[in-house]
């Protein structure tokens, strides 16, 4: 079962089995403020206007982003956020290998996804939670 609970700074908590799952906008992200002690960005390109000082000990796992045509196909628009959904699955089906740094993180603990869309209700951080949700489950 998923449990979602807001917090203080305006991130988002979901809960997988034991160990929670934060998504955080990493603009909204500062050293030392977090949830947890393993923090991934999940962006393919690297967030425009954030230095990497800022995003110290942060991990990127961009190989968990949407392939770079889907990225594109999909630009936000929430009205193909179902069919995004379900073709970013399918990638992130056909290559778990690329998600065993946050799956092994998760079983140690929480983790922070960290994503630059701007939207907090349609992006791919949504979407790849879910999936590891459902890989814990």
């Amino acid at each position: 079962m998923i449990t979602e609970s807001a917090l203080t700074d305006g991130s988002r908590s979901y809960s997988a089995n034991m160990h929670q799952i934060f998504l955080k906008r990493v603009y909204d992200h500062h050293a030392g403020d977090t949830e947890t002690e393993t923090d991934f960005l999940v962006d393919r390109l690297w967030p425009r206007g954030v230095s990497k000082e800022r995003l110290h000990g942060v991990a990127w796992a961009k190989d968990v982003a949407p392939s770079s045509p889907l990225r594109i196909w999909f630009a936000h628009d929430p009205e193909r956020f179902a069919e995004f959904t379900k073709r970013y699955r399918r990638e992130l089906d056909s290559h778990p290998e690329a998600q065993e740094p946050l799956r092994t993180a998760l079983e140690s603990g929480p983790i922070t996804l960290l994503y630059a869309a701007k939207n907090p209700e349609v992006n791919h951080a949504l979407v790849l939670k879910s999936w590891l949700e459902d890989q814990t489950t």
